[in-house]
């Protein structure tokens, strides 16, 4: 009997701890269970937080600022040290009237102006609350460049290109769109000739040495001595190591690309020595170190007059508003 009560009490001691296992199993997958959604609960409600937050914002930011019509744009300040009309200066911009002043991408407003081949750089600035301020440096051409085309309906047309000093490409501005007239100002560039038509790219910079050669020659001239007395009417590139220029009275001199100062101190030599003597030069190679060769006009072909000319006038900069 004993022994038989010592069985019953341990089965039921196994059984009560059978029950606990399975108990304790219940409450760890239970736990587990709230565990798991707390995780994937409290990140999807701090993102819809910070969506509410964020639209609240944009809702706020639209309201007072960007849809707001104390920053409507009234005014586009537009100065430029050149001649390009303001109004077209405005064109070109994009911007609308009435357009959000805080909205504006002004880096978008500063790429459409510099897009445009005659304008060296450009400053663009708000000024609260209504006011875009914009600031335009426009290049200055010194020579150009004509392009023969074929033009079906006459033929043969030209195709001109300007140069500033550095070499930077432009197209010539429309007449309409400009504050002066430009036709003969235009007219008295000098031409560059021998340039390779499909090098032409406005807004490109041409680094050929023989271009730049030309231009820094055309910048010399306009300081030298000579200036004034003639005019520079035509650069020619094709013959390697040297610039051929041409002048309106028909001079045609040779330079080398090294020391251009000092050589054209020795042109204005021989000119005065033409001057004393009656006599115009018809070419001279002053390429050449020592002897240079010049031959003489006939009497017949050299101008009647050998008065010293008028200085070209400098290009007008003037402020547009």
């Amino acid at each position: 009997m004993w022994f038989k009560r010592e069985q019953n009490k341990n089965r039921r001691l196994r059984r009560t701890h059978v029950l606990d296992v399975k108990l304790r199993s219940d409450q760890v997958q239970a736990t587990r269970l709230r565990l798991g959604l707390l995780a994937l609960v409290v990140p999807a409600v701090t993102v819809l937080a910070l969506v509410i937050v964020w639209r609240i914002g944009v809702a706020t930011l639209n309201a007072f600022v960007y849809e707001n019509a104390d920053f409507a744009i009234q005014q586009i300040d537009v100065q430029t040290d050149g001649v390009i009309a303001p109004e077209q200066l405005r064109r070109w911009t994009g911007v609308k009237p009435g357009a959000n002043l805080i909205a504006l991408d002004l880096a978008a407003v500063k790429r459409n102006l510099e897009l445009v081949s005659v304008i060296d750089s450009v400053s663009v600035e708000r000024v609260l609350p209504r006011t875009l301020k914009i600031r335009v440096t426009e290049r200055d051409p010194i020579a150009q460049v004509n392009v023969p085309r074929a033009d079906g309906a006459t033929g043969i047309a030209v195709s001109v290109f300007q140069l500033d000093a550095d070499g930077m490409v432009m197209q010539p501005l429309d007449p309409r769109l400009c504050t002066v007239p430009l036709a003969k100002m235009n007219s008295e560039l000098p031409v560059i000739a021998g340039v390779n038509a499909f090098q032409l790219q406005p807004g490109r910079r041409m680094e050929l040495p023989q271009v730049q050669a030309a231009l820094q020659l055309i910048l010399a001239f306009d300081k030298s001595p000579m200036a004034g007395l003639v005019d520079l009417r035509r650069v020619d590139i094709s013959a390697p190591g040297v610039v051929i220029a041409t002048t309106g009275q028909g001079s045609v001199i040779t330079f080398g690309a090294e020391n251009l100062d000092q050589q054209l101190r020795r042109w204005r030599q021989i000119y005065d020595l033409g001057v004393r003597q009656q006599r115009a030069i018809a070419s001279v190679d002053l390429a050449v170190a020592n002897n240079v060769p010049v031959r003489w006009m006939l009497a017949s072909a050299a101008p009647v007059t050998l008065t010293p000319k008028a200085v070209k006038p400098v290009k007008n900069r003037r402020k547009n508003v």
